[in-house]
């Protein structure tokens, strides 16, 4: 390798990043790649990774290939060099993204030596004719990000990663490093012997980040707890892990009709949407992105405030890795992760069919951010004692050293699992453990008889919650084990047979609850206690606004609407149209005076409102609605509509009227002139001008029972008269 002195490499950190000084040990990883050594680096994110091969790459002859696992990084690692520099043909990427046009050119910078850096996926640097590139030209170094790609105990496993060493063996060697910023001793092992690099120098830095405060809640009404967060960090930006595609949708919309700028990213979107909203999200055009774990490697945004976890991760590398991205800059970072354990029972069914060894180490992950989970001690020791770093004081920073959680004694109770176990000769899972012991007779237990057994009942005076809770603190704590094989049933450790002979202190945590799901509690809430004394003034504007358009008060605001104004006190017309059978037509045509008047009200009482704590709930519209909306629009005969619906006209009028209450308005009128003559129209309509009541029945009783009009004749016509003047 060429001779670099350590005042070349000082002045290029000023000249070409604008820094004075190095971060950690930095320096002495630039040295080692310059001096030609394979290298190990193994530093948390927002240590300064990516400047640990960027700068040798500036200084050395030659093309840095990095390989990198996603598209999304290496645009933002390539912008991010172009910031640096002059000529933007210092740093390009070559993916599946770019034309032929576009390799080309590529291939041209990188062949004329004006491109210092090439990031490749892993995918492109397999090809052949990507292996007959890079072997005619002159490469400085391979590097390899994200290298916990490479293990398969890694949190991120990619199969095509096992491949790079052959590769860069055939195109010809040269010094490699890789960098990771979560890899346990065992991940790290596997990564250096995949490579071909066990006597690479090595270089860890802390995992420490005092500034990140870390903390776990039961996954509860978790929505509700996620918009009340951001209401309460306003200008913060934020990202929000959840592990499908379809919960990063639901969420995004949710958080959006909240009032919270909000986007989604998952690998289902275009790769156009996908680029466009992380451009949005690093420009601060929008706080929030609602994400699968696909967003967010090497996202240069320093200025994160919070990573939330809306479900638990896989495994403590992935959430350590993600938690990091909060507060890189050293300012504030929280760090939430909701918690229910049935996600982690949810994430074992994903594993079954899998090959047993996947299984075993897919198990051991998932134990170990349960235990993590439901951990009472420090959050900081347990993920530093993980990573192989040792640390003796607590962080005074995370919710188990701020609020330190009660514990009960179980020892004996403990003990009544494991003998339970062993009655039935450990062949059976823990639902079937916990029945035997609150004395359940489900069939299946008595299919085995096992309502015969000592044991049946003896832990009646306790619910299956508290039981589940014990059984995973001994899974915890290694005294039981899951059979692979059958996966799930329960087995007895060495460690667990000891405890028996000598039963020792054994606690659990007395406050988590952590089987009720979000599923369960967390319906939207109706709101707070109606107001009288608001609903008393909202009817009395109702009946002034009535007065002066001469209308009857219902056409306005419907009873139900007015009540639940006195309920969510709307304070502009943003908020009002949401509150049902309003929408933004009517919010419009007689808000204004109505949300002024319950804005005055809030203020001189000194109300909390509701609105506030509320999470409104993101409406689907049903396809009926849109088809009839949409053949409406087409001016489709009513009776054609109802037909393809496969409902009575009768029923189709229902449902329009149900759409025009909510603030839609629909034009019927071509249909009415088929069916009834003007005078018809106007005798009727003349009739709903003056008729006070909130429902039809009045009308039907007035103009059907002698068969003067049909049922059908006489919806048409308020329907007609509701969208015109109601909305």
């Amino acid at each position: 390798m060429a001779k670099i002195d350590e005042k070349e490499i000082e002045s290029c950190l000023k000249e070409k990043f604008g820094f004075d000084s190095f971060k950690g040990n930095q320096k002495e990883v630039i040295e080692s790649l310059i001096a030609g050594n394979d290298t190990f680096v193994l530093m948390p994110t927002g240590g300064g990774k990516s400047l640990c091969y960027q700068l040798p790459a500036m200084l050395l002859e030659g093309t840095a290939i990095i390989i990198s696992p996603l598209i999304a990084l290496m645009k933002n690692q390539v912008d991010s060099m172009r910031g640096f520099s002059t000529d933007d043909r210092i740093a390009h990427f070559l993916n599946s993204s770019l034309s032929r046009s576009e390799i080309t050119k590529v291939k041209e910078d990188v062949r004329n030596g004006i491109t210092k850096m090439l990031y490749v996926a892993p995918e492109s640097l397999t090809k052949e004719e990507s292996v007959e590139f890079f072997r005619s030209i002159k490469i400085s170094f391979f590097a390899i990000d994200e290298a916990h790609c490479i293990s398969e105990w890694g949190h991120d496993f990619r199969p095509e990663y096992r491949r790079i060493r052959p590769i860069v063996e055939s195109i010809g060697r040269a010094p490699i490093i890789a960098l990771t910023a979560t890899a346990t001793p065992k991940v790290q092992h596997d990564i250096q012997k995949n490579l071909g690099m066990l006597d690479a120098k090595v270089f860890k830095s802390s995992f420490r980040r005092k500034n990140l405060y870390y903390e776990i809640r039961p996954q509860v009404n978790a929505t509700k707890q996620i918009i009340r967060f951001i209401r309460e960090n306003p200008g913060k930006a934020g990202i929000i892990y959840c592990l499908s595609r379809k919960k990063v949708e639901e969420l995004a919309d949710t958080l959006i009709v909240n009032g919270i700028k909000a986007l989604p990213y998952h690998a289902g979107l275009d790769a156009a949407t996908r680029s466009k909203n992380q451009d949005m999200f690093l420009k601060d055009d929008v706080e929030v992105i609602v994400a699968t774990i696909a967003f967010g490697m090497g996202i240069d945004k320093p200025d994160v405030r919070f990573v939330i976890h809306y479900n638990i991760p896989k495994s403590l590398e992935g959430y350590y890795q993600e938690t990091g991205r909060a507060g890189r800059d050293g300012g504030e970072g929280k760090c939430i992760a909701f918690y229910s354990y049935k996600d982690i029972v949810r994430l074992e069914k994903f594993m079954e069919g899998k090959p047993v060894a996947e299984q075993e180490i897919g198990k051991q992950l998932l134990l170990e951010t349960s235990s993590y989970a439901e951990s009472s001690l420090c959050r900081v020791r347990v993920l530093l004692n993980y990573f192989g770093e040792e640390m003796t004081e607590n962080c005074c920073n995370c919710d188990n050293c701020l609020h330190p959680k009660p514990q009960i004694e179980v020892m004996n109770d403990a003990l009544k699992v494991l003998k339970t176990i062993l009655a039935v000769k450990e062949r059976f899972k823990q639902g079937h453990i916990v029945e035997i012991l609150i004395g359940k007779e489900s069939s299946e237990i008595k299919t085995y008889r096992h309502n015969d057994l000592d044991e049946f009942g003896w832990g009646d005076d306790h619910d299956e919650k508290y039981w589940s809770a014990i059984i995973r603190q001994l899974l915890m704590f290694r005294y039981l084990d899951k059979e692979i094989e059958n996966y799930g049933l329960l087995k007895l450790t060495d460690e667990g047979r000891e405890f028996m002979k000598r039963p020792h202190s054994f606690t659990i945590t007395e406050d988590h609850d952590y089987e009720q799901t979000e599923s369960e509690s967390d319906a939207p809430s109706s709101g707070g206690a109606l107001d009288a004394e608001l609903v008393a003034m909202l009817m009395e504007e109702r009946k002034r606004i009535a007065k002066k358009n001469n209308v009857p008060p219902y056409v306005v605001f419907q009873e139900v609407s007015i009540n639940e104004m006195a309920t969510q006190y709307p304070i502009t017309l943003q908020e009002l149209k949401n509150i049902s059978g309003v929408g933004e037509g009517k919010a419009l045509k007689y808000g204004a005076t109505f949300v002024e008047l319950i804005a005055r009200y809030v203020e001189e009482n000194e109300i909390d409102r509701p609105q506030d704590m509320v999470v409104k709930s993101v409406v689907k519209e049903s396809s009926s609605k849109v088809q009839i909306i949409t053949n409406t629009d087409k001016r489709l005969s009513l009776d054609i509509v109802a037909n393809a619906l496969g409902i009575s006209l009768t029923d189709l009028l229902i449902e329009i009227e149900s759409i025009v209450n909510s603030g839609t308005k629909i034009n019927i009128d071509y249909y009415i002139k088929e069916v009834l003559e003007d005078d018809a129209v106007e005798e009727l309509y003349d009739y709903f001008c003056t008729d006070e009541s909130e429902t039809i029945q009045a009308a039907l009783d007035e103009w059907c029972a002698d068969g003067t009009y049909t049922e059908d004749e006489v919806r048409m016509v308020r329907i007609k008269f509701l969208s015109e003047k109601a909305n």
